[in-house]
């Protein structure tokens, strides 16, 4: 989620050198004994401080297993809160060690940016949020209309395309944070709150009536969202893409935070390669042979992150949908830990 403008300075950015890059982040990791984690500024189910001022959510999930495979205690993150704008290079700068922040996997950012997406944990498109005052039902009534948008994010970028597909026009009220453009949208600043349906759910129950604002049903845009670490270093690459695919392969095979103990009973081959008992277990990540036990064990699987940070256990209540397992019709697939 970035404009033009911000790509060729981070593009001139990536030359770095960092001294994480430099000696290896997985080692600078163990060295210092926490993983940094940029995050949102606070967005409710994937990264967000709760009451007590601990972080919590989707995303903040993936920051927990990346700490319990590569330190063994998933509660040794440093979480740092980035606005769109400030996220990517602060990861090419070495200030973090991994970005997972509601970012979407695209090809510049994949291929200009010195980035390398770990995965996606969350298969998300963008929507349109408005007051049910409005009296509208569909995107396609919205022509001329003023919409609240979040600044380095490329929810502009495609709010244009659809519109001139569809020959409308409207006008940008653009903010820095996710939660200003929720108070522009509150105070009546724009007719439309247009973001990723995950972000139009969050945004929504944090509004003054909530009930009172309605998401239309249009999907106008592909945003997987995912993890993200500095290109160069394949190493830490592999740490947390394999955290990731950790949670998912738990869930596909039953594992869960409760019974991660009595299922090292299991005489199931994966079961017992998964929690590090026999086949390939730590050495090829240069981590413990129970890094994946302890992923399971301390944050949980990808089913039970999903339904405590945004599905029916959370205030958000969005269905899993595109992100059930593929064997359950969804598109979450994870390679196999063999």
């Amino acid at each position: 989620m970035m404009k033009t403008s911000l790509i060729t300075a981070a593009i001139l950015s990536v030359s770095f050198a960092g001294h994480a890059l430099a000696e290896g982040t997985l080692d600078a990791v163990k060295a210092r004994g926490i993983v940094q984690c940029g995050v949102t500024t606070g967005l409710a189910g994937f990264s967000n401080p709760d009451e007590k001022g601990n972080w919590e959510g989707l995303d903040v999930d993936v920051c927990r297993a990346v700490a319990a495979a590569a330190l063994g205690d998933a509660k040794k993150v440093k979480y740092i809160p980035l606005t769109a704008k400030e996220r990517f290079t602060a990861l090419q700068s070495g200030e973090i060690d991994i970005l997972s922040r509601n970012t979407t996997w695209t090809q510049t950012r994949d291929t200009q940016l010195g980035l390398n997406f770990a995965g996606v944990n969350y298969y998300d498109g963008q929507g349109f949020m408005v007051s049910k005052k409005l009296g509208v039902s569909s995107a396609k009534e919205l022509d001329g209309a003023a919409f609240c948008i979040q600044a380095g994010t490329t929810t502009e970028l495609n709010l244009a395309s659809y519109f001139r597909q569809h020959g409308m026009s409207f006008s940008p009220v653009v903010f820095d944070t996710s939660d200003q453009t929720a108070k522009g949208f509150d105070a009546g600043r724009c007719d439309v709150l247009t973001s990723d349906q995950s972000q139009l759910y969050a945004i929504r129950i944090k509004l003054e009536k909530p009930d009172d604002a309605l998401v239309l049903p249009e999907v106008i845009s592909k945003e997987p969202l995912g993890p993200v670490v500095r290109q160069g270093d394949d190493q830490w690459f592999n740490v947390v893409k394999w955290s990731y695919n950790a949670m998912l392969n738990a869930e596909e095979l039953g594992i869960t935070s409760a019974n991660a103990d009595e299922m090292m009973k299991s005489n199931n081959p994966e079961v017992r390669g998964f929690l590090g008992l026999e086949g390939p277990k730590g050495a090829g990540l240069e981590l413990n042979d129970d890094w994946a036990y302890q992923i399971v064990k301390q944050v949980g699987n990808y089913g039970e992150s999903f339904e405590n940070n945004v599905g029916m256990n959370s205030p958000l209540k969005i269905s899993r949908g595109l992100n059930a397992l593929w064997v359950n019709g969804g598109l979450q697939y994870a390679p196999p830990m063999r």
